[in-house]
């Protein structure tokens, strides 16, 4: 259940530029290490789908689309 998602998720960083997110690992690590504002409720319902995703108790597509609210969260997709 950590495959790669069906389709990447590009997301925006301003000045840094655009990213490619390919699956929920890749996901758990921008929302942790990079994401712009830790506060939201999309954030943190995000971060735990993209946890639960790699450790197999959820659908990879299913942290797709938490990790696709958490960006349009922030008006990073």
């Amino acid at each position: 259940m950590t495959n790669a998602w069906k389709a990447p998720v590009e997301i925006h960083f301003g000045m840094i530029g655009t990213r490619t997110v390919s699956g929920p690992f890749d996901a758990l690590i921008y929302l942790t290490d990079q994401w712009p504002n830790r506060s939201g409720p999309r954030f943190a319902k995000a971060r735990v789908a993209c946890k639960a995703a790699v450790e197999g108790r959820l659908e990879a597509e299913a942290a797709r689309e938490e990790f696709i609210a958490a960006a349009r969260e922030v008006r990073m997709h």
